[in-house]
């Protein structure tokens, strides 16, 4: 049965220090809620379980992007426009700024913000591949204090994480790297526009003398969350771009992954498809190409 305004609570606190006082007193029974594009979707689908909700948008304490020499560090409440937009984040974190121009339309693009698309926790979101690949930092914040957490690891299970109920992200710290990293970004998707994800892959490799030095792999919509490929990073880390390299890192990959059948795509499909953008990746690297942002 499709549900009511009435039946919801929606309450505005003036600023962060009330939001955690809330949440502090009522672990569990209020929602943040910041640009609200998947809350949305929900209502007028009737499947919005929850119904008392801290609107989270104009605190200011969430918002801004800040630069010094180690590291970026972006707002929760920053916008996929916003990723867009910034100089910094455009060169020298451009895969973020891919699944920014990814994520919806330009209307969702407006709304939506990095803390959600990471606490909305779905598998298939677009931004959380690139930010594993950056090795991002979360800040979370309650009225007891601030604690830092790696984004790797962060997601446990399918909707869980390591967020409580008295939490909110405030910030995500990208650390910034000196050396040049080839990076590449590919959403598969039903149409080239607004489209969920049947895979998502983001990768970044350091290359040196022909080695790679060091690499990150992460995919969406493969697992029960976003995932870091650890074990096939592993099996690259050190090797020279070769066809053996790669064929040992493809097996490495199809054990690492738990692909699902499911409306949007096949087990088998999604399986295949990760294989075939590792191998892209793979030569991207072994070619010297920069950075790549496709629908298909």
């Amino acid at each position: 049965m499709r549900a009511y305004l009435p039946a919801y609570d929606l309450r505005v606190p003036r600023d962060l220090e009330e939001t955690l006082a809330i949440l502090e007193r009522e672990p569990g029974v209020w929602k943040p809620l910041a640009g609200g594009t998947d809350v949305m979707v929900l209502l007028e689908a009737g499947k919005l379980p929850h119904r008392k909700f801290l609107s989270i948008w104009k605190l200011a304490e969430l918002r801004g992007i800040e630069v010094i020499p180690q590291a970026v560090t972006v707002g929760a409440l920053t916008t996929y426009t916003e990723v867009q937009a910034h100089p910094v984040l455009q060169q020298e974190f451009p895969l973020l700024c891919c699944a920014a121009r990814e994520t919806g339309g330009v209307a969702t693009q407006n709304r939506g913000t990095l803390a959600g698309n990471i606490v909305n926790a779905s598998p298939a979101a677009d931004s959380p591949p690139a930010l594993l690949v950056y090795d991002a930092e979360l800040e979370l914040v309650s009225a007891r204090g601030p604690r830092w957490v790696a984004y790797h690891g962060f997601h446990t299970g399918y909707k869980q994480m390591l967020l409580r109920p008295e939490e909110l992200i405030r910030r995500i710290r990208l650390p910034r790297r000196k050396e040049r990293w080839q990076q590449y970004y590919r959403k598969v998707g039903t149409r080239k526009a607004q489209a969920i994800s049947k895979v998502c892959f983001a990768g970044g490799a350091a290359l040196a003398q022909g080695e790679i030095r060091d690499i990150r792999i992460a995919l969406g919509s493969v697992a029960p969350t976003v995932l870091r490929c650890t074990k096939t990073e592993a099996v690259l880390r050190g090797q020279k771009p070769n066809w053996a390299a790669l064929d040992s890192a493809k097996d490495a990959l199809a054990e690492e992954i738990a692909p699902i059948d499911d409306f949007r795509s096949t087990a088998r499909y999604r399986l295949r498809v990760s294989q075939n953008l590792l191998e892209e990746f793979f030569l991207e690297c072994e070619s010297g190409g920069g950075t790549h942002s496709l629908s298909s």
